[in-house]
């Protein structure tokens, strides 16, 4: 197995992203709808619109916000795309080393047009399927493909509307945000290279990511590691470079949540949440036995395999499962210690209510 060399990298760049993100997907990150609702409506109706529409089409540039100059903040990547040109940002950023050229050619082709034909969607789509095949279902790639050609589309008003839209949600929310968690990345930056000090590659990244397992070797010669808070617990995996690809993991501290002042950390609240549901403490005790892939857990259930993936995300959300990425898709397994974690976490929070009163 290829071992890349290790490197690190630090900047509350990568959580002002990452955060919009959960925010305008909140049940995806097991976050409250309607205190995400809440910070999008902070934000001016023309700048809300306008990142609703880019956001689907960039995500998380990780080859981007690598590059930025340090400190790499919220200022950093607005003072950045300021010195592009507004035609030139939404290439600067979704221009990933990992995509296919051929999509650009299709999307810097839409741009010199103004528009979009079925044939680009069509085109895009299966080309979107060589990469999240095993991510995304066919809706999903249509609707990613859409909102790319719709963006590539309109290049000036896409690149003026982003730096409005970051702008926006810098003043209103993330300059704030980007003190409160500061601390955090830099606890789970040194906690992380002391655990690289203890273990191998393979045991540091399921670690860290809290339960993900990746059985291929790694394909660059470089590998970055980066915490977030935000992100915790899912783990952002991509190619920032010819031979370098780049981890985004979860820094969250367990007694920590993404709502500022709330009393039920976000780790012990997902993991009650996630037990208390009669499927999938059918489908841990399953797991409990061996690993399965979701359709193998959709036949023993007898469900759709839609129903099954909802279920094993709330699950991994939870940390309570164990995910092996493998060359011939995702096989699940459940992690005892977690279990035992969860009770823990329950005492500790109960004892410590009993003490304040």
């Amino acid at each position: 197995m290829q071992t890349p060399k290790l490197c690190w990298d630090i900047g509350t760049a990568y959580d002002m992203f990452i955060s919009l993100n959960v925010l305008h997907a909140p049940d995806k990150f097991g976050l409250r709808g309607a205190w995400a609702a809440g910070v999008r409506s902070r934000l001016p109706n023309t700048e809300r619109d306008a990142l609703q529409a880019i956001l689907p089409a960039i995500s998380t540039p990780l080859h981007w916000l690598y590059d930025l100059p340090s400190p790499k903040n919220g200022l950093a990547i607005l003072q950045t795309l300021a010195a592009i040109t507004p035609e030139g940002r939404l290439a600067a950023i979704a221009k990933a080393p990992y995509l296919p050229p051929e999509i650009f050619v299709i999307l810097e082709d839409v741009a010199a047009r103004r528009a979009w034909q079925n044939t680009d969607l069509t085109r895009l789509q299966e080309l979107y399927h060589t990469v999240w095949d095993q991510k995304l279902t066919g809706k999903e790639l249509k609707e990613k493909a859409i909102w790319a050609l719709e963006a590539w589309s309109r290049p000036l008003e896409t690149g003026e509307g982003l730096l409005s839209g970051l702008q926006a949600y810098y003043d209103v929310f993330f300059a704030e945000e980007e003190l409160r968690i500061g601390p955090a990345l830099e606890a789970a930056l040194a906690r992380a290279q002391e655990l690289a000090q203890q273990m191998p590659l393979a045991a540091l990244i399921e670690t860290l990511s809290q339960g993900v397992r990746l059985t291929r070797s790694l394909e660059r010669q470089e590998l970055v590691l980066a915490p977030s808070f935000w992100g915790d617990p899912l783990m952002i995996y991509g190619q920032i470079g010819p031979e370098r690809d780049m981890v985004v993991f979860g820094g969250r501290p367990s007694d920590a949540s993404l709502v500022p002042g709330a009393i039920v950390p976000d780790m012990l609240f997902q993991s009650l949440k996630a037990l208390a549901d009669p499927t999938r403490l059918r489908i841990l005790r399953y797991l409990a036995e061996e690993p399965l892939t979701p359709a193998e857990l959709a036949r023993r259930l007898r469900l759709r395999a839609p129903t099954v993936v909802h279920h094993l995300h709330a699950l991994r959300l939870a940390r309570l499962v164990q995910l092996t990425v493998e060359p011939e898709g995702r096989r699940y397994m459940a992690r005892h210690e977690a279990v035992r974690e969860t009770c823990a976490m329950l005492q500790v929070y109960l004892d410590k209510g009993a003490a304040d009163d």
